[in-house]
């Protein structure tokens, strides 16, 4: 890596845009490890939307806390997916590791609600994606980040964010 690249990556995007799936495959291109923030969801927070009740910012505020604390811990860098919906959300991640910058995959509300019924054995139902949608605040020109189309593959998408990440431009 060189001098200009991104070492603390977040991978966000609402549910069902597929942030495990580019995480895990951009993890070994960047050289990067990469954890699952949904892995550190307190028990209280999946329990909430397993029932379809979505989350609100207090809900959320310990677990951005942990994730900024997570990848302050690793200063060699690190990558987390999470959804980071809004900009106090982002900038709470900024708080404990500053040189954070996100992958932000995006797709359309239909694309990504056919994806979740179709997705086993996790815990955020499909019902709730109007909700994230509804929540999402789009990267702001000052928040140092890059958005990439959920409709390419993964391993399209992995690429073209490794090449970002690598030359931090």
């Amino acid at each position: 890596m060189n001098q200009h690249s991104f070492r603390h990556i977040v991978v966000m995007g609402v549910s069902g845009s597929g942030k495990t799936t580019v995480g895990e495959t951009l993890s070994p291109l960047v050289g990067l490890e990469y954890r699952d923030g949904d892995d550190m969801h307190p028990q209280s927070n999946i329990d909430k939307m397993a029932a379809g009740i979505p989350l609100n910012d207090a809900d959320r505020e310990p677990w951005l806390k942990q994730i900024g604390q997570w990848l302050a811990d690793r200063p060699e860098g690190a990558m987390v997916g999470c959804s980071a919906l809004k900009r106090q959300y982002r900038d709470l991640i900024r708080e404990y590791c500053p040189s954070v910058v996100f992958v932000h995959v995006h797709g359309d509300f239909d694309v990504l609600y056919e994806r979740m019924q179709h997705r086993p054995g996790h815990f955020m139902p499909a019902s709730l994606l109007q909700s994230q949608f509804d929540t999402l605040e789009p990267l702001e020109n000052d928040e140092t980040g890059r958005v990439f189309d959920v409709t390419r593959p993964a391993s399209d998408i992995a690429g073209d964010a490794a090449e970002w990440i690598k030359t931090g431009a």
